[in-house]
């Protein structure tokens, strides 16, 4: 079996006001920028990239369960998620896809709550901190992971 030329790009909650929710800390891009950026990336590579934005957190589980079908890896931006769902890194783990954590701003600088993510520990890649053009950077990673020129 080959494996397939897709990732699983996740935004969760609140990343659907991108570009005026609080621009001091998350810029002005939007999340069509965000897309566009990840998916120029993968094509780049010879990858599609399925989307998906959601406020709901089983919609966001239900999606990364699917991806197990048809995606080699999943790059990820749970936006509040990451900082309290361990529904979400349980899904994240219990379909054995190579993972790509995003974070806009640098959470490590951030309120203290933001410090810990529950999904630190099931991804390969961690790209905190460089903006919009940081889902680029964790596509080209994952890839690196996903064709073997990486460890995972």
């Amino acid at each position: 079996m080959t494996t397939p030329r897709r990732l699983l790009l996740v935004n969760g909650p609140n990343l659907n006001l991108l570009g005026t929710r609080q621009p001091e800390i998350y810029g002005r891009d939007t999340l069509a920028d965000v897309e566009r950026v990840t998916t120029e990336a993968a094509e780049r590579h010879g990858h599609e990239v399925r989307a998906i934005q959601s406020n709901h957190e089983g919609v966001l589980i239900d999606a990364i369960h699917a991806a197990r079908l048809d995606c080699a890896g999943i790059v990820i931006n749970a936006g509040g998620l990451t900082h309290t769902s361990v529904a979400l890194r349980d899904a994240l783990a219990s379909v054995s896809l190579p993972v790509a954590e995003v974070h806009i701003s640098n959470i490590t600088e951030r309120e203290s709550f933001r410090h810990f993510s529950y999904i630190e520990d099931v991804a390969v890649v961690h790209v905190i901190g460089e903006g919009v053009p940081g889902y680029a950077r964790a596509v080209d990673l994952l890839i690196d992971v996903v064709v073997g020129r990486a460890d995972g």
